[in-house]
């Protein structure tokens, strides 16, 4: 455990509650959000993330500030899986564009409230029962194989018990009333599509931590550590959606990547439980080395994505929220996905919801 005075929790805290709020006052009017200003807000995320990489750095220690760094960059890359994700809720409830920034804003509320639950407990009882990471890298071992056997896209938004229990507590109707999530409808209060669009999106990341938390325990098992590289790996992630939307199947080397980083980061947490469970002479994985590994293969990965694009593909392909017009995508990823028809849509109100896609030049 490293010591971390109570100032730089604080200023962790005020951060991301400053960075809430101005995002959420920049974004007060649905807007459809475009490739350069993703990239801006992107962009803001990462100096963000990286400043306060240095802060660690320089107030708690190097072995800190590099666990850090691996821990954030290990959590950004798994979030890749996540924004494919978005484009299937998306596609599926038709979510025109202008609401999509919405939606992934409470997404996110959620997830820094969620993760922070999670890592705690994972934290707590690594520290009691160190067997546990042997468990923790069998996890590890069954999604890499999950991803290279490519079974790992089974995410159906209409049977996700998030919205089936939503529908069971409240109605839910057919259209879209801008950016409520409540409506009244013969006297009696009704959700619109948009708060199932919320639950499902909640529901893919609950499904996701149980790779994310494993994954980052096995960098480090501090508190600070794992939660402060979490957060703001979240707080990016709508911005990087919106600026990948039109890249996300031209990088199709990126799972094949993700899945070496799970195993190399499973073979390490056994190596980790080994060494304090079974005997001290099992050596431990340095953290320099991890953070070696993950930068080389994704930066491989990425690479070869660029250099040999996917069969029959000349250029990106677009997911069925972004790359079409919220009606014509969310009726194919409809008709393609399993289980009850999902909810209808009412033309977008802002005329750029029926625009093109965001110009990814």
């Amino acid at each position: 455990m490293h010591d971390v005075p109570l100032w730089l929790w604080m200023v962790f805290v005020a951060t991301v509650l400053v960075s809430l709020a101005v995002d959420l006052l920049a974004h007060r009017r649905a807007h459809v959000i475009h490739f350069r200003e993703a990239a801006a807000w992107s962009g803001v995320w990462v100096g963000l993330a990286v400043v306060f990489g240095v802060a660690v750095f320089l107030v708690v220690g190097t072995a800190a500030g590099v666990e850090y760094t691996t821990a954030w960059l290990l959590e950004k890359s798994l979030s890749v899986d996540n924004l494919f994700v978005f484009a299937l809720i998306f596609g599926y409830f038709k979510v025109p564009r202008a609401y999509q920034h919405r939606v992934l804003f409470l997404g996110v509320l959620g997830a820094l409230v969620f993760r922070g639950v999670f890592l705690a407990a994972g934290v707590a009882v690594v520290s009691r029962f160190s067997a546990v990471l042997f468990v923790f890298a069998a996890i590890l071992f069954y999604s890499t194989y999950k991803i290279l056997k490519e079974e790992d896209d089974s995410f159906d938004p209409g049977r996700s018990i998030a919205v089936k229990l939503l529908r069971k507590i409240i109605p839910v109707r057919d259209d879209y009333a801008g950016t409520r999530f409540f409506v009244k409808e013969a006297g009696r209060r009704v959700a619109t599509p948009l708060l199932a669009v919320v639950a499902a999106i909640e529901a893919a990341d609950l499904v996701f931590a149980v790779d994310s938390v494993p994954a980052v325990l096995a960098v480090s098992s501090d508190a600070f550590i794992v939660y402060t590289s979490n957060a703001f790996a979240i707080l990016g992630l709508r911005a990087l959606y919106f600026m990948l939307a039109g890249l996300l199947d031209r990088f199709h080397y990126l799972s094949k990547g993700l899945a070496l980083i799970l195993g190399f980061i499973a073979v390490k947490l056994i190596l980790q439980a080994s060494h304090k469970t079974i005997s001290t002479a099992v050596p431990e994985v340095p953290s320099p080395l991890s953070l070696a590994v993950i930068v080389i293969v994704l930066a491989v990965s990425v690479a070869l994505s660029m250099l040999r694009p996917p069969p029959g593909q000349t250029g990106p392909t677009l997911p069925p929220s972004s790359g079409q017009t919220a009606g014509t995508a969310g009726s194919e990823a409809a008709e393609s996905a399993p289980g009850p028809p999902p909810p209808g849509h009412a033309p977008p109100a802002d005329p750029h919801d029926r625009a093109g896609p965001p110009d990814a030049r």
